[in-house]
């Protein structure tokens, strides 16, 4: 077992980031859409000024690219505290703290890193990540079918990506293609966004209104070989480093909203009378604000546990997949919950309910459908027994 007691420098940085949410964020949203993800330029560049002066710019990044070098478990309560508002799901405090920049680029040449990475990181350039294809994404060791073929020093991209989000504005993009057969037959590339024949065929209108996907065609995209992102064949373990890695801030961002969605309900249940009593005193609202209750802290557990192993170095894969497959849907149910007990506002864009359970809706298909993280679990629990039937494939 672990201890999830916050040290004094954690409990620091939560109360810093959950009172910059409280006095800085959560006053915008006053004035601004019920579904904007973006702060006017003048409130981006003031806040992104104060967060720099706070040090926790680039937050999620290590030490040995620019950021302040946090461990998994602090940037989790951090994750945990950022989302707590409206545009939190998407837009966590509208992306003023930065990030981590595309995590493949770490493993990238110095060359690479000081054309693309660091810049992302001072937030000087916007770069998308591009794996999923209409083929399907949940299985890239067979559905890439977008080809690299070489040509002396450079590569000819063909092919098709789907559901890519971050395109429209993104200076650059890592783009995953077929270089060979089966999972060693991927490679990266990282790929400007003028680059000729690269192109967006159609931005896809979805449930959520920021942060829309789109689909590329790429029709002999050239790109020199200096632009290839690790070796060849590399593709597939670096994509599954990146999705497995994001998985636990991903999940800790859904369980920012559960937190507020939950609040919300406890103070509305408190002031609203029906049937000449609050509805506090209602049995069956008691019982649905104690199963969001369980879905909270259970989630904050498995959460903390997946993080406290990555940092001590041990297995994490089947911990993470719990945590992103547990949180995204206890998320949803939140927030389902107190949209019940509000009644007839909590459908209403007044409340930022309605948002997040249409946005929690992806959460379950994003980052690896909840599917893939059970099969993930289950082949931990039972081994070669749950691997037979891949094997017959």
């Amino acid at each position: 077992m672990i201890d999830f007691v916050p040290t004094q420098e954690q409990r620091m940085l939560v109360d810093t980031v959950r009172q910059f949410v409280r006095d800085e964020i959560v006053p915008l949203e006053h004035e601004l859409g019920p579904d904007a993800g973006e702060l006017a330029e003048a409130d981006e560049t003031r806040l992104t000024a104060k967060v720099q002066q706070m040090g926790l710019y680039a937050w999620d990044a290590p030490e040995e690219v620019g950021g302040p070098g946090l461990d998994v478990v602090t940037r989790t309560l951090l994750a945990i505290e950022m989302s707590q508002h409206r545009a939190g799901l998407y837009a966590p405090c509208y992306g003023v703290f930065g990030g981590a920049g595309l995590a493949q680029l770490y493993d990238a040449s110095e060359e690479l890193k000081e054309r693309y990475l660091y810049p992302t990181l001072r937030g000087k350039l916007k770069g998308f990540f591009a794996l999923t294809e209409p083929s399907g994404g949940s299985d890239p060791a067979r559905a890439v079918r977008t080809k690299a073929v070489r040509e002396g020093d450079h590569w000819t991209l063909n092919g098709t990506k789907m559901w890519i989000s971050g395109v429209l504005g993104a200076d650059y993009g890592i783009v995953v293609a077929r270089t060979g057969s089966g999972r060693d037959g991927l490679t990266s590339f990282v790929v400007d966004s003028d680059t000729p024949g690269l192109t967006v065929r159609r931005v896809i209108p979805t449930l959520r209104k920021v942060a829309l996907p789109t689909e590329l065609s790429f029709d002999d995209v050239r790109v020199p070989d200096t632009q290839r992102l690790g070796g060849i064949g590399q593709g597939f373990a670096l994509a599954a480093k990146r999705l497995e890695q994001q998985r636990v801030p991903y999940a800790a961002g859904c369980l920012g909203v559960a937190v507020v969605a939950h609040r919300l309900a406890v103070e509305y249940a408190k002031i609203r009378e029906t049937f000449g009593k609050p509805l506090a005193e209602q049995q069956g609202i008691q019982w649905m604000l104690v199963d969001s209750e369980l879905d909270i802290r259970t989630s904050r557990l498995l959460l903390l546990d997946a993080a406290a192993k990555v940092d001590r170095g041990e297995p994490a894969r089947d911990a993470i997949a719990l945590a992103k497959l547990a949180v995204t849907e206890a998320a949803a149910r939140v927030v389902d919950r107190s949209m019940q007990i509000h009644g007839g506002m909590g459908v209403a864009v007044e409340l930022p309910l309605e948002r997040w359970y249409r946005e929690l809706r992806i959460r379950r298909i994003g980052e690896g459908p909840n599917e893939v993280q059970r099969l993930i679990v289950a082949r931990e629990l039972l081994g070669d027994a749950a691997r037979a039937g891949k094997a017959a494939e």
